[in-house]
């Protein structure tokens, strides 16, 4: 009995627990994408000019520069450990702004706020890296799927952040309070109801993952859906009963393992059969050599399925930081997101002063609206694992990011029409497509430099983040100045971030060329793994 009872509870319910951990934090992990929705009120609380709010969103994402320390950490540090490390280092970032927000503690200047915003975003390397680690490794046949599922759900954050913050506050002082209070205090608290379920648990096997990630593909997708509902109905929907939905569909993810537990519970009590096997005393000793064929069975198609996952995720070499920067393919890739996703993450860091200096007030909604749409791009390998698990072909990575870089470069230029429309339209497209290519990168960094040092590896390829964070933001702000008037309060119309659209958009299809000269150079080796 201790046997049949130990697939329901440890190898199965805690795998899809762990999933489920895995989804809840990167939900909140997401604290960076908030910065748009209170930038403009911090912009006001502490008189900060363009170009100082700027060098805060650089701030806001400069802890990636330092990212690779969680991968280290990860090396000789248990996952809960590196957990609640990353969280703490958020209580603090954040903790300490909004006490000096609420003035419960003496002014600080500029540069402590600097570093504080620097501590904060770093906070966030070390939870994703723990996610990354716990999914590849719980889930090794479906690490694409799991992988996929649980990164979208960091597109969802800033939903997440701006119902809470709805429901307790309307007044755009509190709001930037409770925005950087929330920022502080929910990772932490997710992370200790997480923590128990980071470790390494066996792989359930056979159908069961199958369907299992069909359910949460499909819960996934409804909550995407109620996102983007609610958010373009932000101003109808009551906010305590918006917050409600978001809760809603956050606990939908406990369906799998709930109903694996109990799966469990009636295979225990023999209320069901399971592998085959009848639940007959009588009968243990005589079906002993049926189990043993059966196991037998099940091990070789397992080995098979193992063969198509070793091709799956087969590498173009397996090296180390030193040898990848010696790499042309490393630079190609960089420069790749470098001129992709990252200028995309910037535009939607800026998205707060954007819309308002195009006289847009709603800013929170097309803040929740562009997440939502991010949302389904990060989904983007979890349907490609499902259509390529039933189907012989398969799209190269570096081919999937060029494809998604058209309609990235063209979203910057319908920027230059000036209507509402364009900017949903825009803000939806680049959304989407920076989100997309994210979470594609993920799998492409253990494609071409292998998965043994990946936490290091990938670390290093997303510093380009705050790099690009840095340039193109400071880039966008001097442009600014020019186009308006920052002494008296700022540029107001189309006109401000032209010349910065028109640039972004230059240096998408740049980057869409280098994508295209990345898939040239790597096409034989995804040609082999068909």
């Amino acid at each position: 009995m201790a046997s049949s009872k130990a697939p329901a509870m440890s190898s199965t319910t805690l795998q899809w627990l762990s999933l489920v951990a895995v989804i809840w934090l990167q939900s909140i992990n997401g604290t960076n994408s908030n910065f748009p929705a209170y930038s403009s009120q911090l912009k006001q609380m502490l008189s900060l000019y363009q170009l100082q709010l700027n060098n805060l969103a650089f701030a806001n994402d400069a802890g990636k520069l330092f990212g690779w320390f969680s991968g280290i950490a990860a090396l000789y540090l248990p996952l809960w450990l590196v957990l609640l490390v990353g969280s703490s280092l958020g209580l603090v970032g954040y903790g300490i702004q909004y006490l000096f927000l609420t003035h419960r503690i003496a002014c600080l200047s500029y540069y402590q706020i600097f570093f504080l915003t620097v501590m904060a975003g770093n906070s966030i390397c070390w939870i994703n890296t723990v996610c990354y680690i716990v999914s590849v490794r719980n889930f090794p046949l479906q690490r694409q799927a799991a992988v996929g599922l649980s990164t979208g759900y960091i597109g969802l954050s800033p939903v997440i952040y701006t119902a809470i913050v709805n429901t307790l506050s309307s007044a755009p002082v509190q709001r930037a309070e409770d925005y950087l209070l929330l920022n502080s205090i929910l990772p932490l608290v997710v992370g200790l109801v997480a923590a128990p379920f980071v470790g390494g648990f066996d792989s359930g096997k056979g159908k069961r993952l199958e369907a299992g990630f069909v359910v949460f593909s499909l819960t996934t997708v409804a909550t995407g859906v109620y996102a983007i509902i609610s958010s373009s109905m932000s101003s109808k929907l009551p906010p305590l009963i918006n917050a409600l939905g978001v809760g809603l569909c956050m606990m939908t993810s406990l369906i799998v393992p709930l109903v694996e537990f109990v799966r469990g519970l009636l295979e225990r009590g023999c209320y069901i059969r399971r592998d085959g096997r009848v639940c007959d005393d009588n009968a243990i000793v005589g079906n002993a050599e049926v189990g043993g064929e059966a196991e037998s069975g099940v091990k070789e198609v397992l080995e098979i399925h193992h063969d198509d996952e070793v091709h799956v995720i087969a590498t173009v070499e397996e090296i180390g930081v030193s040898l990848m920067l010696r790499r042309l393919n490393f630079w190609l890739y960089f420069f790749v997101y470098f001129l992709g996703a990252t200028i995309g993450l910037v535009y939607l860091n800026n998205l707060g002063q954007i819309a308002q200096s195009r006289g847009f007030s709603n800013v929170s909604a097309l803040v929740s609206f562009s997440s939502a749409f991010g949302f389904f791009g990060r989904l983007l390998p979890c349907f490609q694992h499902y259509i390529y698990s039933r189907s012989k072909s398969r799209v190269p990575g570096p081919a999937s990011v060029a494809a998604l870089m058209v309609p990235l470069s063209g979203a910057f230029f319908l920027l230059l029409n000036g209507s509402n429309i364009a900017l949903y339209v825009s803000t939806a497209l680049i959304g989407a497509c920076a989100g997309a290519i994210t979470s594609i990168a993920v799998s492409v960094t253990a494609e071409l430099f292998g998965t043994k040092n990946f936490g290091v590896n990938h670390n290093i390829v997303v510093a380009n983040i705050p790099m690009g964070s840095f340039v193109f933001g400071d880039m966008a702000a001097f442009l600014y100045r020019k186009g308006g008037h920052e002494d008296g309060g700022g540029c107001m119309g189309s006109d401000c971030y032209r010349y910065t659209f028109m640039v972004w958009g230059g240096l998408c299809t740049v980057g869409t060329i280098v994508a295209l000269i990345l898939h040239l150079r790597t096409r034989k080796f995804y040609l082999q793994r068909l």
